[in-house]
Parts: C-alpha cells; sequence; structure tokens
C-alpha cells in the first residue's frame, strides 16, 4: 500500500496559537476523537481539500480527548466540529461530516 501525505496536520493545545492563531492562511480546523465515526468518515474529504487547497487553505485536527483545553475554549460540545480560523478568529462553525460539494459550498463566503 502506498502512503502519502495527508496535507492535514495534527495540533496540540500547545501549538494550538502558533498553528492555528498565528498562520497567514484560512485555518480549517477539525476537532475530532477516536471513538467517533463521522469523524472517520470526512478524514478523506478534508485531506482532499488539504490537498486542492495548498497554499490557500491550512487544513488542521485537534484531538479533543487528549487536547481538551482548546475545545473547551471554543465550546466545541460536538465532534466532528469543523471550525474556520481567519486572523486567530473562529469565522464558521460546522458540525458533523458532510460531502466536499457541501463543506465547500458552506465555506465558500468565507474562503
Amino acid at each position: 500500500m502506498q502512503h502519502t501525505a495527508t496535507h492535514v496536520t495534527e495540533v496540540t493545545d500547545e501549538s494550538f496559537a502558533a498553528e492555528v492563531l498565528a498562520a497567514d492562511l484560512p485555518v480549517l480546523v477539525k476537532f475530532t476523537a477516536d471513538w467517533c465515526p463521522p469523524c472517520r468518515m470526512i478524514a478523506p474529504v478534508l485531506a482532499e481539500i488539504a490537498r486542492e487547497r495548498v497554499g490557500e487553505l491550512k487544513i488542521v485536527s485537534l484531538d479533543v480527548d487528549h487536547h481538551p483545553r482548546t475545545a473547551a475554549a471554543y465550546g466545541v460540545l460536538s465532534m466532528p466540529t469543523l471550525m474556520l480560523f481567519r486572523a486567530g478568529e473562529p469565522v464558521k462553525s460546522l458540525v458533523g461530516a458532510r460531502s466536499k460539494l457541501r463543506l465547500l459550498q458552506e465555506l465558500s463566503d468565507v474562503l
């Protein structure tokens, strides 16, 4: 099996500020958990978008079980929550898995 880079970076409570809040690009954060089937369903969708939007959009993943401080700070209660940050501020939040087309449509006004 060939392994390809996913372009989706794992972030932690400790790296969140540097990776997300200080980023030059818009950053889509996937708040996720190992026990969450919809999180696994949306992972390949996000990997594909990350590959196609290199240089335009950064996509990162944060495991809420291992890094609860960041999830709590942004009031994340459901998995997966997708939150788009621009210039360090959350500008859009979406809950639940969705198709690539629907996700891009829902983000089109902020990308």
